[in-house]
């Protein structure tokens, strides 16, 4: 009996600790409009940020801050606080906005709801880039729809409003930020809800690459059995750079839509290698042209620089000596290359003359490559050794002179082993 006890004790206070941490409330930044005609009979917005708290409760319960506006959510089958789970309020950053249905009243088909409904969306963004989730929020009207859209006769909201609102529907990815290379699977997390069952629900997946605009994606890549449990997530195989770009995953429920974007940028990291090998013998005053090579990265932009490093000392204690930048390095202009799938890639080559000196003889030389794709450059380093051209002739004189002698010994040898046996 008492180990039972105590099993129910750690389950009360397990969900003690997680009540506690749960997001009871959270500032947001709510950007209003005021919408109006202008002079030449154009309809203008004009953009008014205010600021305002969303806060999770049950009708009628007092605001955490009453000197501002309250988005108070109330309870649905909808609970945005199950997709933010995990995450202190610090760590959330919260938007929100009116969303106008274009002038589409439909009754929104949940128990209680009444014939109008006035729309906000809130977006919710872990500061570290862990998800992002977007809800559509109903706030309830006694009065008529409006013959016109929305957006043309706002409803004003006062200073010290409360809003009671209930979560519509949710949408939310754990991959807001995807960073890929060329060749890789890659799914694009897109996970929805809506407050009632059996809904007429569309869900689209659309690209927009850079400078373009946002097209449908066609074919297959969402799994259709996840589609029943709130899974669209989407996969993609990044297979050249036509896969970049920003993914819009989107969910419609008439009168209202809701999407997140996802950007997947392709990183390729370079290859790096250098036009001598592991070390480089010259002559002293010999000019050699030695060149660091970094082959096949994207996006385009790649840092490399030279360093020199003296040799250790034979009696030294501490350390090495500190590498030292090396200058009059010189760049060739980036090359792009396209292979047999069209991808583009850059090229890109750091180069140096170096006159020969005896004072240079086992010093070390490094190649430094960053680009945003590695986490440490890449270095590629090479060992200089210099020789007196007096002392390479000295050495080639006398190794002539011992071949020279061990050749005439072979023959002398020779010639008396023959003159015996005669």
């Amino acid at each position: 009996m008492s180990l039972i006890l105590k099993i129910l004790s750690y389950l009360f206070l397990s969900a003690g600790v997680q009540c506690v941490h749960q997001v009871s409330w959270l500032p947001c930044k709510f950007s209003d409009e005021h919408v109006f005609v202008n002079n030449d009979s154009l309809t203008e917005a004009q953009l008014i940020h205010r600021q305002a708290m969303l806060q999770f409760g049950k009708t009628g319960d007092a605001p955490v801050n009453p000197d501002g506006i309250t988005f108070l959510i109330t309870g649905s089958k909808v609970d945005l606080r199950r997709y933010i789970e995990g995450a202190e309020a610090e760590q959330l950053g919260c938007e929100l906005h009116r969303y106008s249905t274009e002038g589409i009243h439909v009754r929104w088909p949940v128990m209680g709801a009444r014939h109008y409904n006035h729309w906000f969306s809130c977006t919710l963004r872990h500061t570290k880039g862990l998800f992002t989730v977007t809800s559509i929020l109903r706030h309830p009207s006694d009065q008529p729809a409006p013959g016109q859209q929305d957006y043309h006769k706002w409803p004003p909201i006062g200073d010290k409003e409360i809003l009671t609102t209930t979560v519509a529907m949710v949408i939310k990815t754990r991959t807001p930020s995807v960073r890929a290379g060329l060749g890789s699977q890659q799914k694009l997390h897109c996970q929805f809800a809506v407050d009632h069952k059996g809904p007429d629900i569309t869900v689209e997946w659309h690209l927009k690459h850079r400078g373009e605009k946002r097209s449908q994606i066609q074919g297959t890549g969402v799994g259709l059995r996840g589609l029943a449990g709130g899974d669209a997530s989407y996969t993609r195989l990044v297979t050249n750079m036509s896969s970049e770009g920003t993914y819009s995953c989107s969910v419609s429920v008439n009168p209202v839509s809701v999407s997140v974007d996802i950007n997947l940028q392709i990183q390729e990291p370079p290859r790096v290698s250098l036009s001598t090998g592991s070390t480089l013998s010259l002559l002293e005053g010999e000019l050699q042209r030695v060149s660091c090579y970094a082959e096949g990265y994207y996006p385009l932009d790649v840092k490399i620089v030279w360093y020199v490093q003296d040799p250790p000392v034979s009696d030294q204690r501490v350390g090495a000596p500190l590498p030292k930048l090396l200058e009059n390095v010189l760049q060739s202009s980036h090359k792009v290359k396209w292979d047999k799938n069209w991808d583009k890639t850059y090229s890109l080559t750091a180069f140096f003359y170096r006159r020969a000196s005896l004072r240079d003889s086992g010093k070390q030389f490094t190649c430094s490559v960053s680009h945003q794709s590695l986490r440490v450059p890449i270095k590629k380093s090479f060992i200089l050794t210099v020789e007196d051209p007096t002392r390479r002739i000295l050495k080639l004189s006398i190794g002539g002179s011992v071949v020279t002698l061990m050749v005439f010994l072979y023959l002398f040898r020779a010639r008396r082993k023959t003159a015996s046996l005669i």
